[in-house]
């Protein structure tokens, strides 16, 4: 897999709370832009991990130039970090990803999101690099403004 991406945002929350939005899959749709549908798979015994938080999901997405449906296996860590790769895609090849949790000890949380994708089509390193920028810091815009309009805490 390429060089991963990576930014971060600090929110006025703690991470359970925080961590609470990220496995709430089925609201992805409503603050998580360019998520058009969001379905949490069920493959049986271990759909859930001890939390009764998501390990497969399946989502559509329509982020211009990307318009695709793919699968992601999750791996959580309480509420430190979650990653996520990919299981199964059409224009996606590859992707891995990582959201991780740090409490600044002020009722604030960093939360730093890292983020590699291949697509099935050539893309230049440079241009890939740009877009998983735009989808990162897109999505912690998203999930800090999600986080925060709930009460955080």
């Amino acid at each position: 897999m390429a060089e991963q991406s990576t930014s971060s945002v600090v929110i006025s929350a703690d991470p359970a709370a925080i961590m609470a939005v990220i496995a709430d899959f089925e609201a992805y749709p409503d603050w998580a832009s360019g998520v058009k549908r969001t379905t949490v798979l069920e493959p049986g015994d271990g759909a859930t991990d001890d939390g009764g938080r998501a390990r497969s999901v399946e989502s559509q997405i329509d982020a211009k130039p990307i318009k695709d449906t793919y699968s992601l296996g999750y791996t959580w860590h309480g509420d430190s970090s979650v990653d996520w790769t990919l299981v199964d895609g059409g224009m996606m090849k590859a992707i891995d990803g990582e959201y991780a949790l740090t409490p600044l000890g002020d009722g604030t949380t960093e939360v730093r999101y890292s983020l590699a994708v291949e697509l099935a089509i050539p893309m230049i390193g440079m241009l890939r690099r740009k877009a998983e920028k735009v989808i990162i810091e897109t999505a912690l815009n998203g999930l800090k403004k999600r986080v925060e309009s709930l009460g955080g805490r």
